[in-house]
């Protein structure tokens, strides 16, 4: 299959309509072509006037660690364009960025979570764009987690950094499909473009959604490969809580685990609770010590989420099902156990971390609630997954 960057670069009538136009690119490490060159030295090679850059969370470099961390401007040491933060100062372009360039191309690698904020940078630019009279091309990319739909679609009011809009945790969905359900969804009058993948087939084996020969590259610090993005829309609920998502490790979000919690006791739990959440998944006894972050030096006992291997069925597997029943069953063994972690969480003082991640504070009260049965929690959010499957059907390009 080829990326929507490869198929701009090999196609002249592709690129045509960005001759003598002044060209943005919004990018992160992973930004690179099928050869591992990255996107803005492929761009100007062609001899695309490329006049700025643009950054996500986590930096253009990709070398920022943790959320809230924010990057600054600066100038690109080889090409001499100002390179803009869209996570440092402002998280909306400005208008002083905006008059830089004339189209921008979005090329940014996705997980195909609600909450993983280069979706919200997405509208963000869109809306910005509609504004101030500029294009956007979205060079797509494939989503990693592929198509299933799960989570409650985010409710009014509980918009955020980490909440663009009424969206279900896994949407499904591409940066490219994403940008035409925005506009829709907002009614934006914008020059959009998507210069579309060719060959995605989300649904085939092995990949199921990435395509097995093509290199990985951390899209974020914390993003280390396919078992990590396919796991994403459950483990991510792990920053609202105190026990570590093992940050400080070398697997990140696919992992769970604290000091005081019995990991063999919290997996048969979970297999006595809700053993149907539980397809599709292998689900291993783990030990480990983060170096930094939460529980930083302690030995922890945890949970490892094999999204992968023989016991890997990619339409079983429900992540965020899966994260909430450990929740379920960590509450059920230590009924006092201070789960919630309340701090600032991506600009969100007022409300616990867990909610603005979820978008509400429905999954938390499913958790904390002794008489709350799995059938309660599914009451809830299969509606809304349906709803989406329906909602984002137009707007699907593969």
């Amino acid at each position: 299959m080829t990326f929507g960057i490869d198929r701009l670069l090999a196609d002249p009538d592709l690129r045509r309509p960005l001759q003598g136009r002044r060209i943005a690119l919004l990018a992160h490490p992973a930004s690179v072509t099928a050869d591992l060159t990255h996107s803005v030295d492929a761009l100007i090679a062609t001899g695309l006037d490329v006049s700025a850059m643009f950054g996500p969370q986590h930096g253009v470099r990709g070398d920022l660690q943790d959320n809230m961390m924010e990057s600054p401007d600066f100038t690109d040491p080889v090409y001499g364009v100002p390179v803009f933060s869209l996570y440092g100062e402002v998280r909306r372009p400005t208008g002083q960025s905006m008059g830089t360039f004339d189209v921008m191309l979005v090329d940014l690698q996705d997980l195909g979570c609600r909450i993983y904020t280069f979706v919200t940078t997405l509208l963000y630019v869109l809306e910005a764009a509609a504004a101030h009279g500029k294009s956007v091309w979205v060079l797509d990319r494939p989503n990693p987690a592929g198509r299933p739909v799960e989570g409650n679609i985010l409710n009014a009011g509980w918009e955020s950094f980490v909440g663009a809009g009424p969206m279900v945790m896994r949407h499904g969905m591409t940066l490219g499909e994403m940008g035409h359900w925005f506009i829709d969804q907002f009614k934006l009058d914008v020059d959009y473009r998507v210069i579309e993948m060719a060959g995605w087939q989300p649904d085939a084996a092995p990949g199921f959604g990435w395509p097995t020969d093509r290199v990985w590259i951390n899209p974020s610090p914390n993003a280390p490969n396919v078992n990590m993005a396919r796991a994403y829309a459950g483990t991510v609920m792990l920053e609202g809580t105190t026990l570590s998502e093992g940050r400080g490790t070398t697997r990140p979000l696919e992992l769970f685990g604290a000091p005081d919690i019995d990991a063999r006791a919290v997996i048969a739990r979970m297999h006595a609770i809700a053993p149907e959440w539980l397809h599709g998944v292998t689900l291993r006894e783990t030990w480990f010590q983060p170096t930094f972050h939460k529980h930083a030096e302690q030995l922890c006992h945890g949970v490892f989420l094999h999204a992968e291997g023989p016991g890997y069925d990619h339409q079983a597997f429900r992540p965020w099902r899966v994260q909430a029943l450990a929740f379920k069953a960590i509450r059920a063994l230590y009924p006092d156990y201070p789960l919630w972690r309340d701090f600032p969480y991506e600009y969100e003082f007022e409300k616990l971390a867990i909610d603005v991640i979820n978008g509400g504070p429905a999954l938390r009260e499913w958790v904390d609630d002794a008489a709350a049965q799995p059938g309660d929690l599914d009451a809830i959010v299969q509606p809304d997954e349906a709803a989406w499957i329906d909602a984002r059907r137009p707007h699907l390009i593969y």
